[in-house]
């Protein structure tokens, strides 16, 4: 109490000495606080387009849910720093985010990039390219996360990187030893995996025998 009266009276003693001491001070404090206000309202709006994503994704919307799923992440990409932001002061120029809304953008981004792998996986022609990618960007931040290490582990099986889907299905199955679908994918690459090997097997033994 006493170092913050002490810094009002030197506040006050500047203000006599330089009136445009105050106005400086003001206008900074103004362009703070209006920022953190855009932050937060860009962190709520994501939010509740995330939410609304996850509901057209329950009804079977799936090309609805990616449209707000991307719609929540353009409104993260003005706050996350490591990123180029589309939105005017904000980004790496705006007020740095509290702990407690870092927590809440990337669990946030993390969700988004999560559900549009699974919503992905549920389109005709499906973009194992895209999945592979959502399913790496959630593995970045949770290692453990067994939707997205399945979800890799399927797309890189249909890009036929059997060695990085059986790498994937490993992981995923050591954490859900009962998933059918886990277990049946880790089978199936298995497989392709023991046919490559023995066809280089034959093509050695008739290169040489």
């Amino acid at each position: 109490m006493k170092s913050l009266n002490l810094w009002l009276c030197c506040s006050h003693i500047l203000s006599l000495i330089s009136p445009s001491f105050n106005c400086s001070f003001a206008s900074q404090f103004h362009k703070s606080s209006g920022r953190q206000r855009v932050m937060e309202r860009r962190l709520q709006e994501a939010q509740l387009y995330k939410e609304k994503g996850n509901q057209r994704y329950r009804e079977g919307k799936y090309r609805d849910a990616v449209s707000r799923y991307h719609r929540a992440l353009l409104q993260l990409r003005g706050l996350d720093p490591s990123l180029p932001s589309p939105i005017p002061n904000l980004g790496p120029q705006g007020p740095a985010l509290t702990p407690e809304q870092e927590n809440i953008l990337h669990t946030t981004q993390t969700d988004c990039y999560n559900n549009l792998a699974a919503c992905l996986l549920q389109m005709e022609p499906v973009n194992y390219e895209r999945v592979k990618e959502y399913s790496q960007k959630v593995l970045e931040r949770q290692p453990d996360n067994a939707k997205a290490l399945y979800r890799a582990g399927v797309a890189f099986f249909h890009l036929q990187d059997y060695d990085q889907a059986q790498h994937y299905l490993l992981a995923a199955v050591n954490r859900q030893p009962k998933d059918a679908n886990v277990r049946r994918y880790l089978q199936l690459t298995q497989l392709e995996l023991s046919s490559y090997h023995q066809k280089e097997k034959q093509l050695y033994l008739g290169m040489f025998g």
